[in-house]
């Protein structure tokens, strides 16, 4: 309690702070927790829509499938657009948006920054190869990350420099084509040298084909892709918690191009989704890739590795030392309904590994379930209806071993102004699926029983609620937990706007059991996080945004707490944009660790996790030159005031202080 006045006071004296809503990283970021964070959901999420904020739909010709791909709309709301579309087109202005009573102001206001006013014909016809040629965009970007500052690593250990750079290139044409490589280099990696005698240590190549007549899609090269609701396959995004009540669980099936620099989670070779019929698709995947793992003795896989870190001679020598064969298929119909819409989708996946995958399940006994062998199949059914108040989905899976895994949400809006939803899963002990993802407590699909409630509530324009409360319980033993467990999680979020004012308030309970420090019983331990917020616009041009964040945990009878307060400052004028953000922080020690969102420049998502004593602080200058070229800088500087070095072993620094350098060129043409 010490910090809650400091806390309070920092956002009621600051009366100039304000976020633009108008900018969607800033709206998006507002539904991530701190396990969101952890798990990446953040940014994957980001990059997904950072280039769809890059290629604008149509909104005259756009289809439920590619409202389906923004996660922030819900089924009724995917629904209600596609039919104002079809009603009333053609669009003349996005004000239009105003006339779809699903649509609250805030969602209205995201989707804009993806949609836009364009051709009235309702049929995407294909593109002409002049057509391509001469109205296609080419962008090349170079990024590269300069610490100014030396890991023990670089000094001795690592096999390359101790600079993360990245290049790409992308070629566009609208929605039709998108075709394009990225190498990227991590800190400590060979350049054209050791194993990476091709350059850079990991490249994602595409080609994306959409539109083509009864080829609605077709990806070759490196692809994601997400079917249903994630129990078989989603090398896609993944929404947390409160991003889930905001879209409301929704079902997608969705195929995309990997474009990042990330060396997890992808597929390499080709995906295609035919119609067959005007009420049938089909996609069909096959996928060839190597992968990184920790091996046994015997030869036969202990672990796979999704860092993508090789920087040691150990850590190259993991590299590739596995591949894996995957083929899918999906096939679907959705009929023809007078009020609303439905779908059902049989979905199946094959798994083949070169190398048995064998964990050492008889030393670390909670990983007694986890996969096994050589081969692996899972097959599921997803379904869904929508109605202009209710949307049901739901997936039921089972594996090559016969264990099950089943996930159903509903939603019903009672009003214009609340909305309900309920979520159960159950996934047995015994399931396992190497690219499934879905909603879960825990750290996979596998090991769960839950029930997830929440509600979002607007009883008036300026105000928002949002709640919601999960239990899951945990069959089998789990990491640090030798006993079947339960875990309890409660949200509660509230939002006022009014003219150039935002007052924001977020609240969260988790409660997870644990072994005690003897291990001869659970304890329960209790997390509670705090978020306030305050904002108004001070001018077209200058935002401000002030923020704290509080956490108080409890383990093995010891409490810690911590707290952050930040500032942060955004000006534009014409082309140019200047972010500024400082903060400081004061936690007892890890388990207490907070985590705050700072803008970056393209690609780069960055979510700092920050524990102890010192102060952040930031700033991001961006300039666009003419209409071809952008430059961006980015410095940052954490001062800890409660260590002399940071870090351990190769990734120690020997000093208190950390400054980065992030600067990146895009060029267009």
């Amino acid at each position: 309690m010490k910090y809650a006045l400091l806390l309070f006071s920092l956002l009621f004296m600051t009366s100039y702070a304000q976020s633009s809503e108008d900018d969607w990283q800033e709206v998006l970021r507002q539904w991530m927790t701190a396990e969101d964070m952890e798990e990446n959901f953040g940014e994957e999420t980001m990059l997904l829509l950072e280039e769809r904020a890059a290629t604008k739909l149509n909104i005259n010709q756009i289809s439920r499938e590619q409202l389906e791909e923004l996660p922030f709309l819900t089924a009724p709301q995917v629904e209600a657009v596609v039919a104002y579309v079809d009603r009333y087109r053609p669009v003349r202005s996005l004000s239009e948006l105003q006339m779809i009573k699903a649509l609250d102001y805030d969602t209205r206001r995201l989707l804009a920054c993806f949609v836009f006013v364009g051709d009235e014909k309702v049929k995407r016809v294909r593109p002409k190869l002049s057509d391509v040629m001469k109205h296609g965009e080419h962008t090349l970007t170079a990024t590269a990350k300069l610490p100014l500052y030396d890991h023990k690593g670089d000094r001795n250990g690592y096999l390359g420099y101790k600079y993360r750079h990245d290049l790409r290139y992308q070629f566009t044409y609208g929605d039709h084509i998108k075709a394009g490589i990225t190498g990227a280099q991590d800190a400590g990696e060979p350049f054209f040298s050791n194993r990476n005698s091709m350059g850079y240590d990991h490249y994602s190549y595409y080609l994306q084909l959409r539109g083509m007549g009864r080829l609605e899609e077709l990806n070759l090269g490196t692809y994601r892709v997400q079917m249903g609701m994630g129990l078989v396959m989603n090398t896609g995004f993944s929404l947390g918690k409160l991003a889930s009540l905001q879209s409301m669980g929704r079902s997608s099936h969705m195929l995309t191009a990997h474009t990042s620099r990330s060396a997890a989670g992808y597929l390499q070779g080709a995906a295609a989704t035919v119609r067959l019929w005007p009420r049938w698709h089909v996609t069909l995947f096959a996928s060839y890739r190597p992968l990184d793992a920790t091996l046994n003795d015997d030869g036969t896989a202990r672990t796979l590795l999704t860092d993508g870190y090789h920087r040691t001679p150990t850590e190259m020598g993991k590299k590739h030392n596995t591949h894996e064969v995957l083929t899918g298929m999906s096939i679907g119909w959705r009929p023809t309904l007078r009020d609303g819409s439905a779908f059902v989708r049989l979905n199946a996946v094959y798994t083949h590994l070169d190398r048995r995958l064998s964990p050492q399940k008889t030393a670390t006994s909670y990983r007694r379930y986890a996969a096994e062998g050589n081969n692996f199949v899972n097959v599921s059914t997803d379904y869904g209806y929508t109605s202009a108040r209710l949307a049901v989905s739901g997936e039921m899976a089972i594996n090559g071993n016969g264990a099950l895994a089943a996930i159903h949400a509903v939603s019903y809006r009672l009003t214009d102004e609340l909305t309900l939803m309920a979520l159960h899963r159950y996934y047995d002990k015994r399931y396992t699926a190497l690219h499934a993802r879905s909603f879960s407590e825990g750290s996979g699909v596998q090991n769960e029983h839950g029930l997830y409630v929440g509600a979002t509530w607007r009883p008036t324009s300026r105000w928002l609620l949002q709640g919601y409360v999960d239990y899951a319980h945990f069959a089998w033993k789990r990491y640090l937990v030798s006993a079947p467990s339960d875990a309890v999680d409660g949200l509660l979020s509230a939002r006022y706007t009014h003219k150039r004012w935002t007052l924001e308030g977020r609240y969260r309970l988790h409660i997870r059991q644990h072994d005690n420090s003897s291990k001869s019983l659970l304890e329960n331990r209790p997390e509670h996080r705090l978020r306030l917020r305050a904002a108004m616009d001070v001018s077209p041009r200058l935002t401000l945004q002030a923020q704290a964040d509080g956490s108080n945990t409890l383990a093995n009878g010891r409490h810690s707490s911590g707290v952050m307060v930040s500032q942060r400052a955004t000006w534009r004028w014409r082309s140019i944009l200047v972010d500024g953000q400082i903060g400081w922080f004061h936690t007892d020690g890890y388990d207490s660790r907070l985590y705050q969102y700072e803008r970056s420049v393209a690609h780069d998502f960055s979510f700092p996790m920050y524990y102890g004593h010192g102060l952040r602080y930031s700033l991001l200058a961006q300039a666009t030159l003419g209409n071809h070229l952008m430059l961006s800088v980015k410095a940052g500087t954490t001062n800890y005031f409660d260590r002399s070095s940071i870090g351990s072993g190769l990734q120690e620094i020997n000093h208190s202080a950390v400054t980065d350098l992030l600067v990146q060129a895009a060029y267009k043409f």
